[in-house]
């Protein structure tokens, strides 16, 4: 098959796309459950238990990312491979299951939209280069971070520091940045939120976010550069801002309850990767 044609390219990788979002709605749902499970069993052997100390099944049933197969979360029916299929399942399911005919959320199709867009935009802007194949690890990590973040207010570690690392790897070879301009991207991004963090903290004596967020600022600016961090940082803060007002008087969201700052990162790190240097220099000529 031709990939050096860009209708192709765009094509392919839009399904590979809509077929990574199935992936990633798994990962979206398991990952938070594993990591809470591990955390539980490590308390109960801090504690001097064991790991039977911990509520028995079907709390602990065994489950990984892949295993067992994916289940309707109302009547734990099987899901079977003609209702997975990305989004067309969803359409001619009409967002029920097929078993209990109860309504599944349309995010599940969302996240597969959502991700197939992504990757075909990917392959427009970059063609059939290296720099695609690493992007599109880029993205697919942010969108299972932004939905894990919205659902848990967690930044898993399972995935942010992997990708600092590959951030660091890829730009060994100058994909996107210098590997200097990364390795001082990924300590600046998370030395700016850390000291956020910790200015908020002695003035107000609350924690304003996360370490998670310090570590997928450390990853951005691994992977784009410290000069994209300022754009980054502007962006997320600009839209947080408008966001959190907006729940506020809106949806009246008490100023009290959290909001999670990971999305608008993951957001502002994918402008910064597809416009970030235009951005930068039109912030720049501005000031």
């Amino acid at each position: 098959m031709p990939l050096n044609d860009p209708a192709i390219l765009v094509a392919v990788c839009t399904l590979l796309g809509l077929l990574i979002g199935s992936f990633l709605n798994v990962v979206i749902h398991r990952l938070p459950i594993m990591m809470e499970r591990d955390w539980r069993v490590q308390c109960a052997e801090f504690a001097g238990g064991t790991a039977d100390a911990v509520p028995p099944a079907p709390t602990f049933e065994p489950l990984s990312l892949v295993s067992p197969r994916s289940r309707c979360p109302h009547c734990s029916r099987p899901v079977r491979a003609l209702e997975n299929i990305p989004i067309l399942s969803y359409l001619l399911l009409r967002g029920r299951c097929k078993g209990c005919g109860k309504s599944i959320s349309p995010r599940y199709p969302l996240v597969e939209a959502l991700t197939g867009l992504l990757f075909g935009y990917v392959a427009w802007r970059y063609g059939a280069t290296f720099a695609t194949a690493c992007a599109l690890f880029f993205v697919a990590a942010l969108v299972a971070l932004t939905f894990i973040d919205l659902d848990t207010q967690l930044l898993p570690d399972d995935i942010t520091l992997p990708l600092l690392w590959a951030g660091l790897l890829i730009n060994v070879g100058n994909t996107f940045t210098t590997l200097t301009d990364a390795v001082i991207g990924a300590a600046a991004g998370y030395l700016v939120l850390w000291s956020v963090y910790w200015l908020f903290k002695l003035v107000t004596g609350k924690e304003g976010m996360g370490y998670g967020d310090f570590k997928l600022l450390a990853a951005i600016g691994a992977w784009l550069g410290w000069q994209l961090l300022p754009v980054v940082i502007l962006l997320s803060s600009l839209v947080g801002a408008v966001v959190g007002i907006a729940l506020i008087v809106l949806a009246r969201h008490g100023r009290n309850v959290p909001i999670p700052f990971g999305p608008y990162l993951a957001a502002a790190g994918l402008i910064a990767l597809f416009w970030g240097k235009h951005l930068n220099q039109t912030y720049l000529g501005v000031l």
